[in-house]
C-alpha cells in the first residue's frame, strides 16, 4: 500500500494519529488532528536527570503540568493509551546531544535506552478544541499552521541541572474572544490553564511578534488583543540552557495524541 496524504485523512482519534505516525505517513503538526483528544508535550530524559526534571515540573506547573510519567526504560505510558508507544507515535522528534540540535527523526527506537524516562505534559491543543466549540475562532487552525511560540524574559524557577526563560503560545483575539478564551482555558489547568499574559509583547521580552522562536507566524490584526499561554515547549528551552549530555523531546508542535478525552481534563 502507497502512502496516504494525510491531509485527506480523517484523523479523528487519538489512535488513529498515533498509528499514521507509527507508521511514517505523519510528520506535521498535530494541530487540528483528533480534536476530542488530549495531546502531550513529550521529555526523555536519562534516569541520572529524572529526579531534576520532575522537580523542574513541579516548580513550574503552568508551562510542564505532568500527565504521566513512565518507569525507568519503560516506552508505553498506558494511562494515556493502551498501545501508546513514545518511541514511534510522535510525528517527528528532536534529539538532543549537550543542548544542541542534533537529529529530527521520525522513530527513536534505535536511541531507546534502558536507563531512559519518559515525561508527557499537557499541551494546549486540548484547550483549543472547548475555544472553538465556544463559537470563538483560531486563525491558524483555520489556516492550517502550528501555532506561534516565543521565548520570553520571563524565567522559570531553577531546578537541579534545569532552568531557563518561559516558552508561550500566542492567539490573537477580538477583545470580547479574548475574555471567552480566558473563562475557557482557565478550566483546564492540566494543559496550561488561564494565560499569563494579554497584550503588549514586548512586556515579556518579545521584541517581534511577527517571527515565532518556533511554530508558524500569525497575523495580529487592527483592534485584536495577542493572548499568550504557557507553552510545553519550555523544557525544550531548558535544555538549550542545561545543555544535558543526551535527551529527547517532540518537535514543537508533533505532539503526542493520547486517549484520553479533553473533557476529561476540564475542571467545574
Amino acid at each position: 500500500m502507497g502512502a496516504i496524504d494525510i491531509a485527506e485523512t480523517d484523523l479523528s482519534t487519538g489512535g488513529e494519529v498515533r498509528l499514521a505516525a507509527r507508521a511514517g505517513r505523519l510528520h506535521d503538526h498535530t494541530s487540528g488532528h483528533a480534536p476530542d483528544y488530549v495531546q502531550a508535550n513529550l521529555m526523555i530524559v536519562p534516569r541520572a536527570l529524572a529526579y531534576d526534571f520532575l522537580l523542574y515540573c513541579q516548580r513550574n506547573p503552568k508551562p510542564c503540568p505532568l500527565l504521566a510519567v513512565s518507569d525507568v526504560g519503560e516506552s508505553r505510558l498506558a494511562k494515556l493509551g493502551a498501545d501508546l508507544d513514545v518511541r514511534t507515535d510522535v510525528p517527528r522528534y528532536r534529539v538532543w546531544r549537550h543542548g544542541e540540535l542534533a537529529d529530527e527523526p521520525s522513530d527513536i527506537s534505535s536511541l531507546w535506552r534502558d536507563d531512559l524516562v519518559a515525561f508527557a505534559i499537557g499541551c494546549s491543543f486540548s484547550f483549543e478544541q472547548a475555544i472553538m466549540a465556544a463559537g470563538v475562532p483560531l486563525r491558524h487552525v483555520a489556516r492550517g499552521d502550528n501555532v506561534a511560540m516565543f521565548r520570553t524574559s520571563i524565567a522559570t524557577a531553577p531546578a537541579g541541572a534545569f532552568h531557563g526563560p518561559l516558552v508561550v503560545t500566542m492567539r490573537p483575539f477580538a477583545p470580547a474572544d479574548a475574555v471567552r478564551a480566558v473563562q475557557i482555558t482557565s478550566r483546564f489547568p492540566n494543559v496550561h490553564g488561564a494565560p499569563v499574559h494579554l497584550g503588549d509583547a514586548s512586556a515579556i521580552g518579545i521584541d517581534d511578534i511577527s517571527r515565532p522562536d518556533f511554530g508558524d507566524p500569525i497575523d495580529v490584526h487592527t483592534g485584536e488583543l495577542p493572548v499568550f499561554w504557557a507553552c510545553g515547549v519550555t523544557p525544550q528551552a531548558a535544555v538549550m540552557a542545561a545543555r544535558p549530555e543526551f535527551c529527547i523531546t517532540h518537535a514543537p508542535g508533533c505532539m503526542l495524541v493520547t486517549d484520553l478525552k479533553n473533557e476529561q481534563l476540564a475542571s467545574l
